[in-house]
């Protein structure tokens, strides 16, 4: 029996390349009059978010640029996006950029319209009113945020990632443009893309799979095997560019709906204590983490090894399984990711908090959907 689980998407979706000239046409479709664009400094300073901005102004919509998001969201940027709303009397929220900008936006557009703090609502379906609209412009082709119900931002008074999440969280808009990927750094590209296959991967394997989501997670694990290491290896390769975020769109829609799993609960302890970015720290996990659920379910494994056209000669499904975590691991490799210890993350350091780390991954209750359950002991030996 298929148990009945709801699956939400953004209500339009535009993909391809020029995507990004039909975001003052649907701000203006949604009766925009003035828009908060939620940037970060380096996509400001390099014209990144020029199309986005031109394309408001064509359409007679009035634009107030808050460039504050240059590292992973936290409290303050919450602050500071909704005192530039108010003091600018916007009525509309683009964001633009990576994750980080996306997520801040989302944070700022339900808090534009909930009474509180953000921090109030930390968990799963906490907010009772739909935030101000939203529109979402990735630059990166990993993080999928433009297309999930989801929101993590740090209280770094208390050294905790919180994820944040709602329905009223789903941008109503995606533009999704692989020409604004294109000066994306060759670390990025590889952090963002692996970020993406982690989302995909836990998708798939996660216990609130679904059919619609297993459908999105093995094609985004196809697109993004096989064209990841051409975007890296050739940032203008736009074939290349685009399966990459499509495969990310894919796997942001999938994840949202199926949650994930060990890797992403791990990794926002390290991103709250270490001030590792999120993409990173998945990239880093994924390999150990995937190696150790394989036995909870072969079966799944052994699918996404296939998805990315390995294995197809051994019918045995666990070594078939472990010929695509191989895989993963390999390209891990190849794309340069370096280890937690490379980013300073050393045993030394990780002594002292890995065990409310542990904590935290298990309280964020994401673990609680690997095949393979796990103890807060293996955890921290993980």
């Amino acid at each position: 029996m298929i148990p009945s689980r709801p699956f939400r998407t953004p209500s339009t979706i535009h993909f391809g390349e020029e995507a990004a000239a039909n975001v003052g046409l649907e701000a203006k479709r949604l009766r925009a009059r003035k828009a908060l664009l939620m940037t970060d400094k380096v996509l400001a300073s390099v014209g990144a978010i020029d199309p986005v901005v031109k394309s408001l102004r064509d359409n007679g919509i009035q634009v107030a640029v808050f460039d504050g998001v240059n590292s992973e969201p936290d409290l303050s940027h919450v602050e500071a996006g909704l005192k530039m709303l108010e003091e600018e009397e916007c009525d509309f929220i683009v964001a633009c950029g990576g994750g980080s900008p996306i997520d801040a936006a989302k944070a700022v557009s339900i808090m534009a319209t909930n009474a509180g703090k953000i921090e109030d609502y930390m968990g799963m379906d906490k907010f009772t009113v739909p935030g101000m609209p939203l529109m979402a412009v990735p630059t990166t082709a990993g993080t999928g945020s433009e297309a999930t119900m989801f929101s993590i931002i740090t209280d770094t008074s208390r050294g905790v990632k919180m994820l944040i999440g709602s329905p009223f969280l789903m941008p109503q808009i995606a533009i999704v443009d692989p020409l604004l990927t294109l000066n994306m750094p060759r670390g990025l590209t590889a952090a963002t893309g692996l970020d993406a296959l982690t989302h995909a991967i836990e998708a798939y394997v996660s216990e609130k799979a679904q059919p619609m989501t297993d459908v999105l997670a093995l094609s985004a694990i196809q697109l993004i095997s096989k064209n990841l290491l051409l975007a890296w290896g050739n940032p203008q390769n736009r074939e290349a560019r685009a399966n990459t975020m499509l495969g990310a769109l894919q796997a942001g829609i999938a994840f949202s709906n199926a949650s994930v799993a060990l890797v992403h609960g791990m990794s926002r302890p390290i991103g709250a204590n270490f001030h590792v970015p999120h993409g990173v720290s998945n990239a880093c996990l994924l390999g150990v983490v995937m190696e150790y659920s394989l036995a909870g379910n072969p079966q799944r494994y052994a699918d996404i090894a296939r998805a990315m056209g390995v294995g197809n000669g051994n019918q045995n499904a666990m070594g078939v399984a472990k010929v695509g975590a191989e895989k993963v691991k390999g390209l891990i490799k190849m794309l340069e990711v370096p280890t937690l210890s490379e980013l300073g993350v050393t045993s030394e350091k990780l002594e002292p908090v890995v065990e409310k780390m542990a904590e935290n991954a298990i309280a964020s209750s994401s673990p609680g959907n690997n095949p393979r359950k796990t103890s807060k002991s293996e955890i921290v030996e993980l």
